[in-house]
């Protein structure tokens, strides 16, 4: 009862220590700058980001964490704020190895001598959340086997955790009462955030399901490798993964000194992100310096390639915002800003009632100075934190996704940028962007998905005859048809008559397509061309000119 206040006024000292009193400015408790001006013995000649920086590590590691996932949200914060906490990493002081070895112990249920050849009690890295110990695996004959490390969560960990969100929760409510921009900074969601990250990183067990996942996406690539996982050494407070050695990619001089070609490696970076989001929608999000290595390998010295460590957050799109995403990002390289615009509507991340052609000067005011800089001193990130922010004007609705998106953008792009500083991020991503585009929205991509369906579609099948009859007999019968004087909304009627005829081609189209995969899932009788029936083809055709004539057009 006595730890939460005692722990709420640390925070408070800390604060004001550091002479962070100015977040108060604007808010009812503006006051209380004067009565607790006095602790303050910081110097307010700091900038505040450093400040604030500072402050978050003398508080401890959860708020290091908070810090750190906050920074991703450059939607919200000044970017000297952003830039000051993302440079926050964890310090944290180890615990005991003889704890470690009991947490170990008790999560895999048998000792360690048993699990492991050997096991060095004395950690290699120490972070907020968990520590890493190096160890060998013991082979079948009792023999030392392969260099792993072990992962082990902090223990107590949980009640730190759920002490400081209650605290972060009581703050959330409190701004979201007072701060005059809380609609914007939507408190509760952000700590809301922060806690699913936390909770998430605590189970190793998903953290090592994340780094299965994408080392089956990367197994053979020559520009990414990922440490196998050992799930018979692994549980949710646990986590054994292969040791790897490497460059952190920051280490210039490391990687001059190995001969790695630099300008080689900063275009692999880029390729690699977006390869990452649009093939296999699934992308590392926590994507700095010290996550990413550079193989070492000599033999890799003229083709080398990354490895990825640390797979606590990782990132996915909807499918319908990774098309989207995508289609921006092309009309970004074609400077087609009319279509920028409406692709935001298009995505639903706009309501449509926005006017176009303020969206699309808007649009334009922000991207068409980036135009005038030289290539390799665009950044799609700042691009796209630019966009956003400006769209929030106009009501913008963002998924967590896309804003982590831009935090990891941003995170690839300095990466690439400290490795090869004239390096035309544009020139790199584009033809990749094009490439994972037409594979993947190709006649070939489409008929694995629509073959994957299929077992669905011929499910359903027997009920679309009864569900477009009624739908036409409405039409016919006129229940849908509009009377109005107005000529705004006779403009509207017109527009709506247009659409009713566009989606009876859609359901007819839709009819006709189901018609074809059941055909060629049954495999019809009667001539064939290439290997297809002709009623298939028949069926399809049909669908396919529905679909034509359903397509809506510039009006």
């Amino acid at each position: 009862m006595i730890a939460a206040p005692l722990r709420a006024l640390r925070i408070v000292r800390v604060l004001f220590k550091h002479r962070l009193d100015a977040l108060l400015e604007g808010t009812p408790f503006a006051k209380l700058r004067w009565v607790l001006r006095p602790l303050g013995r910081g110097t307010s000649d700091t900038p505040r980001g450093e400040r604030l920086r500072a402050a978050l590590e003398e508080l401890g590691p959860i708020f290091v964490k908070f810090g750190q996932i906050l920074s991703t949200r450059r939607d919200l914060l000044p970017p000297d704020v952003a830039d000051a906490l993302a440079l926050l990493r964890d310090r944290v002081q180890p615990f005991d190895g003889a704890e470690a070895r009991r947490i170990i112990e008790a999560q895999l249920g048998q000792p360690i001598d048993v699990l492991y050849a050997e096991f060095d009690e004395t950690p290699l890295a120490s972070a907020s959340i968990a520590q890493v110990h190096a160890a060998r695996l013991r082979n079948s004959d009792g023999s030392a086997g392969r260099a792993v490390v072990v992962k082990v969560v902090r223990p107590g960990i949980d009640r730190q955790i759920d002490a400081d969100l209650s605290l972060l929760k009581a703050l959330a409510e409190v701004a979201a009462k007072t701060h005059p921009r809380a609609d914007k900074i939507r408190p509760h969601e952000v700590v809301a955030e922060i806690e699913t990250t936390l909770r998430g990183e605590l189970d190793l067990q998903r953290e090592g399901a994340n780094a299965s996942v994408l080392r089956r996406f990367w197994i053979d690539s020559d520009d990414l490798y990922v440490p196998e996982v050992f799930w018979t050494h692994s549980h949710e407070r646990v986590l054994t993964l292969e040791r790897v050695t490497g460059i952190p990619s920051d280490d210039i001089a490391a990687l001059e000194a190995a001969g790695i070609s630099r300008e080689k490696l900063a275009a692999k970076g880029v390729r690699v992100f977006y390869t990452q989001v649009f093939r296999d929608n699934f992308f590392h999000a926590d994507a700095h310096a010290g996550n990413i290595w550079v193989d070492d390998d000599p033999a890799r010295r003229d083709n080398p390639r990354f490895i990825a460590l640390d797979f606590g957050i990782m990132g996915q799109l909807s499918a319908n915002d990774q098309y989207y995403l995508a289609e921006n990002f092309m009309a970004i390289f074609q400077r087609d800003y009319r279509r920028i615009a409406e692709l935001h509507v298009e995505a639903g991340w706009m309501p449509a009632h926005l006017r176009l052609d303020d969206l699309e000067a808007a649009t334009r005011a922000v991207c068409e100075p980036y135009f005038t800089r030289p290539l390799a001193q665009i950044s799609l990130g700042e691009v796209l934190v630019k966009l956003f922010k400006t769209a929030q004007q106009y009501e913008l609705t963002l998924q967590p996704q896309l804003i982590l998106l831009q935090k990891t953008l941003l995170n690839i792009e300095g990466v690439a940028r400290h490795l090869d500083p004239k390096l035309d991020i544009w020139a790199v991503a584009q033809p990749v962007l094009t490439d994972i585009l037409k594979k993947r929205y190709s006649a070939a991509w489409l008929a694995e998905e629509f073959k994957k369906r299929l077992p669905e579609i011929i499910t359903r099948a027997p009920e679309f005859p009864r569900l477009i009859h009624g739908f036409l007999a409405q039409q016919v019968e006129g229940r849908h048809r509009i009377r109005i004087d107005s000529t705004d909304i006779a403009e509207l009627a017109r527009i709506s008559a247009i659409n009713q005829r566009a989606a009876v081609y859609a359901i007819l189209g839709a009819g006709l397509m189901i018609t074809a995969a059941v055909l060629f899932g049954f495999d019809a009788g009667g001539p064939a061309w290439g290997g297809v029936r002709a009623a298939t083809w028949i069926a399809g055709a049909g669908a396919l000119a529905c679909f034509v004539a359903a397509w809506p057009r510039r009006r």
